[in-house]
């Protein structure tokens, strides 16, 4: 049987979040046009690097120590870690369009300069991330996929997480928050596996926020259904 392949030559891979929502406004769609090829990481995915050449992590935002935000969505938690940690450097991650866009009008808004942006499957930029080159990645409120037959389609299995672990540095810490009990549950047994410990020592260090933490619309969505918040820290062992 042949083996499915992408139109670049690449393996497939199957992706079964959204890629567009509704029309972009004319500002948004000048956001992409003007910003986003110069605040790309560099050539990541398949159709424009084949090769899968390593990234330089010293060529990404001037060699600053680089964090990771997985799914960013409209970029309101990315824009503010960027402003409070002005000598980091932050990668995000998403494949919507829609939000990538309005992560940009963000970025203009606030003027920061640390922040480089892979709109596509984060799975892409590992490829070509240099092992042990993330000192601190983020997963805010990723899609739960609630139904059981759904639940392979979770970051939190070992596609995601093997890779993951090889780009994270000894001592990097993993952030994990959802208001999903059974993604709670989930991500408890399977991050470890791949090389983390879970850091909490009490109901407390779950229960409320790490430090600066930014409430995200996700978050208070959530609030207002009344489903509580978990708030999860991982170390790179």
């Amino acid at each position: 049987m042949t083996e499915r392949r992408h139109p670049s030559g690449a393996p497939w891979r199957n992706f079964y979040g959204r890629f567009k929502g509704k029309t972009l406004r004319d500002s948004q769609k000048a956001y992409l046009d003007e910003d986003l090829a110069a605040l790309s990481p560099g050539p990541v995915g398949w159709d424009v690097n084949p090769e899968r050449t390593p990234l330089e992590p010293g060529a990404i935002l001037g060699g600053r120590p680089l964090w990771l935000e997985i799914g960013f969505g409209g970029g309101e938690h990315l824009v503010h870690l960027a402003a409070r940690n002005p000598d980091t450097g932050i990668i995000g991650c998403e494949p919507f369009i829609n939000g990538v866009a309005m992560l940009l009008g963000k970025i203009r808004a606030a003027g920061t300069d640390n922040i480089a942006v892979h709109p596509g499957d984060v799975r892409d930029l590992f490829d070509v991330m240099p092992d042990a080159s993330i000192t601190r990645a983020y997963l805010l409120y990723p899609d739960p996929w609630p139904k059981a037959r759904h639940h392979r389609r979770r970051f939190v299995t070992p596609e995601h997480l093997a890779p993951l672990a090889r780009v994270m540095a000894p001592g990097a810490l993993f952030h994990v928050a959802t208001d999903i009990p059974d993604y709670v549950r989930q991500t408890l047994e399977e991050v470890p596996r791949h090389g983390f410990q879970w850091l909490a020592q009490g109901a407390r260090d779950w229960r409320e926020p790490w430090d600066g933490w930014l409430s995200t619309r996700y978050e208070q969505k959530a609030l207002r259904e009344n489903r509580r918040p978990h708030y999860l820290v991982f170390k790179r062992r």
